[in-house]
């Protein structure tokens, strides 16, 4: 770490503590050269892969994508919004522990309707309309019927 002071390299650390949201070390320094003390911040970095779309375009994960689209699937069903904004939560996880580079949306998609099929079954079958393309009743009706047999 350079001291924002003299640029000198040598440095050591007096201190250190969580910030203040708990995903960041803050830590006090103190330059060897100078004698001055400055502050710096370390926070994990983490890396999403990109979504690679059905038409083969990629674009970047956006968790905010996923939580939309629940939202839109949930309209006077009874599910909170935590309940939404954790979904959304472990979506980005999973995507995240996959450990590539690319996901599919459907990998994504897959992942949210097992995620909502817990929380409220006609959320699901909003979003599944959607996701799965839907054109008719037998469509909702496969969706209804995977749902009886259970995960395949």
């Amino acid at each position: 770490m350079r001291c924002p002071y003299c640029q000198d390299l040598s440095n050591r650390v007096i201190d250190s503590r969580l910030g203040r949201d708990g995903e960041e070390i803050r830590r006090r320094r103190e330059c060897e050269e100078c004698g001055r003390r400055f502050t710096t911040r370390e926070r994990m970095e983490v890396v999403t892969p990109e979504v690679v779309k059905r038409n083969e375009r990629r674009e970047e994960f956006l968790r905010q994508k996923v939580l939309s689209s629940v939202q839109r699937a949930c309209p006077k069903r009874p599910v909170a919004a935590e309940e939404l904004e954790l979904l959304a939560d472990r979506v980005e996880r999973h995507v995240q522990e996959q450990g590539t580079r690319e996901v599919s949306t459907r990998l994504v998609g897959d992942f949210v309707l097992a995620e909502l099929v817990e929380l409220d079954v006609l959320a699901a079958a909003r979003f599944a309309s959607v996701f799965q393309d839907f054109e008719s009743a037998e469509d909702y009706e496969a969706f209804f019927d995977s749902i009886k047999r259970g995960p395949s």
